[in-house]
């Protein structure tokens, strides 16, 4: 994880980029279930010692990590009081 990257400011170009994704393509919160979806599947895969997903072990885990922190920007579930 690079904490440098993270602060990085999009610009308005990026910004209307991503608020048309999520106003044409698809909802923030059927994309944050997507995207947890996907990480369930690819944790299963690196338990079960999946060959490939082994030899990108560093990128599964960096991904994973964003596509989580992702997920809660889009559709807050872990911060939700009904756990």
């Amino acid at each position: 994880m690079k904490i440098e990257d993270a602060e990085n400011i999009l610009s308005k170009k990026e910004e209307t980029k991503l608020i048309e994704f999520f106003n044409k393509k698809i909802d923030a919160k059927a994309m944050a279930k997507m995207i947890r979806k996907l990480n369930f599947i690819v944790a299963l895969g690196v338990m079960r010692e999946d060959e490939t997903l082994q030899l990108e072990i560093e990128n599964v885990e960096d991904g994973y990590f964003w596509l989580n922190e992702l997920a809660e920007v889009l559709d807050p579930y872990f911060e939700s009081d009904t756990i």
